[in-house]
C-alpha cells in the first residue's frame, strides 16, 4: 500500500456526516434494531434446539441462516455503533481487511445456504416419499459445509485483491464499513484487472445461487400444479412462501449493490441500501419465519406458556 513513501495504515470511516443530535438519534435507532436481531435470531436458535418436532432439515438450515444473521450483523453494526457514539472514525488497515473478509464470508455464505434451502424445499415438496432418505444428517451437514467453504474461498480471493491494491489517494473510506466500492475508489494503482476477478467472483456467487434457487421453485411450482385440491396447492406452497420473501429480499438488494459496478454512482443510495441488507435484513429474517411458519407460531406460544406456568409454580 505504498507509494510515494506514503503508506497507509488506516483508513478514516466517513459514516454518515450528520449533525451531532442526529448521530445519536441513529445510534439508539441502530442499537435497537440490532439487540431486536439477536434476540430475534437467538431466539430461533434456541427454538430450533429445544423443540424436537424441530429436528428436520428445513430447520437445520433456517438455525444456520440465524446464525449467519448474527455474525452478518456482529461485524458491522458494533464498528458503526461505535462510530456514532464517539465520534471515533479511523480503522486501522488489519481492522478493516479483517471486517471486508468475514463481512464477505457471511453474505457469500447466505447466498449458497438459501439456494440450499430452495434445493431443500423442492426435494420435499417433489420428492416427498423419499425425502428423508435423501436428506440424510450427513447430507446436511455436507450443504451447510459446502456452503461455508465456498464462501470462504471467495472471501480469502476477493480480500487478498482488494488490499493488495495500492491506496494512496487519500484513506477516507465515504462509507460506515469497510466496503469494496468505497474502497475502490482510493485505489491509485491499476484497479482494473482485479475489479474484474472481485466482480467476476461476485456474478459466480450470486449466478450459481439464483439458478439453484429459480430451478427449485421450477420444480416446486410444476409439482404444486398437480395438486388436484385448491387447499393442498395452498399447504404446500405455504412452506416455501417465508423462503420466498427472504430471497427477495436478501438477493434484490445484493444484485442492486454489487452488479451494478463502480461506475462513479452515487455512494449516498448505496449506503441507504448497505443499511438495509447489513442491518434490516438480519433482522426481519426470523420475523419471516416465525410470522409465515404455523409451526414455529405454535412452538413460541408452547414456549411462552411453558414460561408463565413456571413464572406461577
Amino acid at each position: 500500500s505504498a507509494k510515494n513513501g506514503t503508506l497507509v495504515t488506516e483508513f478514516v470511516l466517513l459514516g454518515f456526516q450528520l449533525s451531532a443530535e442526529l448521530q445519536t438519534g441513529l445510534f439508539f435507532v441502530f442499537l435497537l434494531l440490532y439487540l431486536i436481531t439477536l434476540g430475534g435470531n437467538l431466539g430461533v436458535t434456541a427454538l430450533i434446539q429445544s423443540d424436537p418436532r424441530f429436528q428436520t432439515p428445513m430447520y437445520f438450515f433456517l438455525g444456520h441462516l440465524s446464525f449467519l444473521d448474527i455474525c452478518y450483523s456482529s461485524v458491522i453494526v458494533p464498528q458503526l455503533l461505535e462510530t456514532l457514539r464517539t465520534g471515533k472514525r479511523t480503522i486501522t488497515f488489519e481492522r478493516c481487511a479483517t471486517q471486508f473478509f468475514f463481512f464477505t464470508v457471511c453474505a457469500s455464505a447466505e447466498c449458497f445456504l438459501l439456494a440450499v434451502m430452495a434445493y431443500d424445499r423442492c426435494v420435499a415438496v417433489c420428492n416427498a416419499l423419499l425425502y428423508a432418505s435423501a436428506m440424510t444428517p450427513q447430507m446436511r451437514l455436507g450443504l451447510v459445509a459446502g456452503a461455508y467453504g465456498g464462501a470462504a474461498v471467495n472471501s480469502v480471493v476477493r480480500t487478498g485483491c482488494a488490499f493488495s491494491l495500492s491506496f494512496c489517494k487519500s484513506n477516507h473510506v465515504d462509507f460506515f464499513f469497510c466496503d469494496l466500492p468505497p474502497l475502490l475508489k482510493l485505489a491509485c494503482s491499476e484497479t482494473r484487472p482485479r475489479e474484474r476477478v472481485i466482480y467476476l467472483l461476485a456474478f459466480l456467487v450470486i449466478a450459481t445461487s439464483v439458478s439453484v434457487i429459480l430451478i427449485s421453485y421450477l420444480f416446486i411450482i410444476r409439482a404444486i400444479l398437480k395438486i388436484r385440491s385448491a387447499g393442498g396447492k395452498a399447504k404446500t406452497f405455504s412452506t416455501c412462501a417465508s423462503h420466498i420473501t427472504a430471497v427477495a429480499l436478501f438477493f434484490g438488494t445484493l444484485i442492486f449493490i454489487y452488479l451494478k459496478g463502480n461506475m462513479g454512482k452515487s455512494l449516498g443510495e448505496d449506503k441507504i441500501v448497505s443499511v438495509f441488507y447489513t442491518v434490516v435484513i438480519p433482522m426481519l429474517n426470523p420475523l419471516i419465519y416465525s410470522l409465515r411458519n404455523k409451526e414455529v407460531k405454535e412452538a413460541l406460544k408452547r414456549a411462552l406458556s411453558r414460561m408463565k406456568v413456571s413464572q406461577a409454580e
